[in-house]
């Protein structure tokens, strides 16, 4: 197997984290969203939203940027 051909362990790790971090984005965003939702009533109604859907928005983000590190660890050479 050539050198140049390996997994980086490291960029991969990198690239994993991410995905960590946007699977706990992919349930905090709906779940907020649902919250703001069900309480229109409510003073924080505006700010809740706003903040659910940045949260949304974030989790989208790093699943781009997570499968985009996941795979430079594999396919990109050095």
């Amino acid at each position: 197997m050539d050198e140049n051909n390996r997994t980086d362990k490291a960029l991969l790790t990198k690239g994993l984290k991410r995905m960590g971090i946007c699977l706990v984005l992919m349930f905090a965003g709906p779940s907020l969203l649902y919250l703001a939702l069900s309480n229109d009533g409510k003073p924080l109604y505006i700010p809740l939203l706003i903040i659910s859907i940045l949260i949304c928005i974030a989790a989208i983000a790093m699943l781009f940027i997570g499968l985009n590190t996941i795979g430079n660890s594999m396919f990109k050479k050095k």
